[in-house]
């Protein structure tokens, strides 16, 4: 077991909790205890806006290049705890080493160096006929936290919002709080001043309502489920309160009939299984021309069996476990009713052994999924990919976007003029052509039920500026 944490950070130093240990820490791999955490209590999310609130005239007024500089600092401290982030997102999320380290430590430290320069060099005053229009910082932000990308999903707030001149409060995920203490180890040893930011540990129906119907929080920043974001939504609408959303996904990947189909299978099935499935980008809908459908469905059976259940710390492991028994049963009956809808399961699926101990489901490929089935409309957040055949560009398009959801998707093809004519049709907020990679610079977030408002780079600074118009 790990040290147990038993203190929230409060106004610039680490303060005992009312419940210290009040959340009990599993490791999915094995199904051990690894920590408590505090159960925060709404008394304690009054003391963190109270602090935030205190500290923001002074963080705000704070000089653009010193902000940088604080930023700068914290992206030090928290680089040289790299290696120990990825071990502890392996420990608590059970991600496999490998990929933690890239992508769970890794991709995160990129994002808060790319606000490092962006907080030196806000958005200038325009000229507007007689008016001069600035952008201020929003106020004081409450941001609440998933926990399938734990840190990563925290400095996409975290850092836009402190380059902003915002100051936060955060509410990490309960089932993954453990590398958010890390992160304050180091704004704390980065030094950055008193209530610009703090912690407070807890359940979503204590600490997370509490920060979204608080009075003095201007603006509330939340990834995770659609449901929850509705209901985060009603509570800051009640006082008008802003929020940015980033919510689920239902992402198609559309494999056109002239694509290289050993590639964008391999790197589809890949795309669906990061994370064991556990991603809201995720390409879980494989939409391919019927002239290619079987040679499709047999690529992804080969790919699907590649990937080996584990032990997260095992270099050969490619696929982690679960978060918890609960994700672990609801994928499992996701699985069950698109069998039972008429699917046909090409690869994995319930009867497959997976490890005695453990969280896990076997990466399952299921054909003939029919697109309005509950497989192909719902988020199932596991290791499990849908394949739907389609009849031409038009009908791929019309299946793509047939969902509540609009977050992210694909389009494959060797002429890359057809495939981004298919990508501009698309009603969803990022599209790769061909594989291209992930660029953390550019607007993340959804159309429809997917969200309100984008992260990453000069886009993600915006959700925590304010407009004002002064005329002269």
């Amino acid at each position: 077991m790990e040290r147990a944490r038993t203190d929230h950070y409060l106004d610039g130093r680490w303060v005992a909790a009312a419940e210290p240990a009040g959340i009990t820490v599993h490791n999915p791999a094995t199904e051990e205890v690894l920590a408590t955490v505090p159960a925060g209590t709404a008394a304690e999310v009054d003391r963190a806006v109270a602090a935030a609130r205190a500290a923001f005239d002074g963080w705000a007024a704070t000089a653009p290049a010193e902000r940088a500089a604080h930023l700068d600092r914290l992206h030090a401290a928290l680089s040289a705890r790299a290696d120990e982030i990825a071990r502890t997102v392996a420990r608590e999320l059970g991600t496999p080493l490998k990929v933690a380290t890239r992508v769970q430590a890794g991709l995160p430290l990129t994002v808060l160096h790319s606000y490092v320069e962006l907080a030196a060099r806000p958005p200038a005053p325009e000229t507007v006929g007689n008016s001069t229009v600035t952008r201020e910082p929003v106020g004081v932000v409450g941001a609440i936290t998933p926990w399938n990308y734990p840190l990563h999903q925290v400095v996409a707030k975290l850092a836009p919002a402190l380059a902003a001149g915002c100051t936060v409060v955060l509410k990490p995920s309960e089932l993954t709080p453990l590398v958010s203490y890390l992160l304050f180890d180091a704004v704390h040893e980065a030094g950055l001043p008193p209530g610009v930011v703090n912690l407070v540990t807890g359940t979503g129906p204590v600490v997370g309502e509490a920060l979204a119907a608080h009075p003095e929080v201007d603006l509330v920043s939340f990834t995770g489920s659609t449901a929850t974001g509705r209901r985060i939504a009603h509570l800051a609408a009640d006082r008008i309160a802003r929020v940015a959303l980033e919510l689920g996904g239902k992402s198609a990947n559309v494999v056109l009939d002239d694509a290289d189909l050993a590639t964008a299978v391999k790197v589809g099935v890949g795309n669906a299984f990061l994370n064991s499935g556990q991603t809201c980008t995720a390409w879980t809908r494989m939409l391919v021309h019927r002239s290619r459908y079987d040679e499709a469905l047999a690529l992804a059976t080969k790919a699907a069996e590649g990937y080996r259940l584990g032990d997260p710390f095992d270099p050969a492991t490619r696929l982690g476990p679960l978060v918890s028994a609960a994700q672990r049963d609801r994928v499992r009956g996701h699985i069950d009713r698109g069998l039972a809808d008429g699917g046909r399961l090409v690869a994995g699926g319930p009867e497959v052994p997976v490890p005695d101990r453990g969280w896990f489901v076997a990466p399952t490929v299921i054909g003939d999924v029919d697109p309005d089935s509950a497989l192909a409309q719902e988020e199932v957040f596991g290791p499990v990919l849908a394949v739907i055949p389609v009849e031409d560009d038009d009908h791929a398009v019309a299946v793509a976007n047939n969902s509540r959801y609009g977050l992210a998707g694909a389009v494959w093809s060797a002429d890359e003029d057809r495939a981004l004519r298919v990508a501009r049709r698309m009603r969803t907020g990022a599209v790769d052509i061909n594989g291209a990679p992930f660029n953390p610079l550019a607007p993340f977030g959804g159309y429809k039920q997917s969200g309100i408002g984008r992260e990453l780079g000069r886009y993600g600074l915006d959700e925590y500026l304010q407009t004002k118009a002064i005329q002269r």
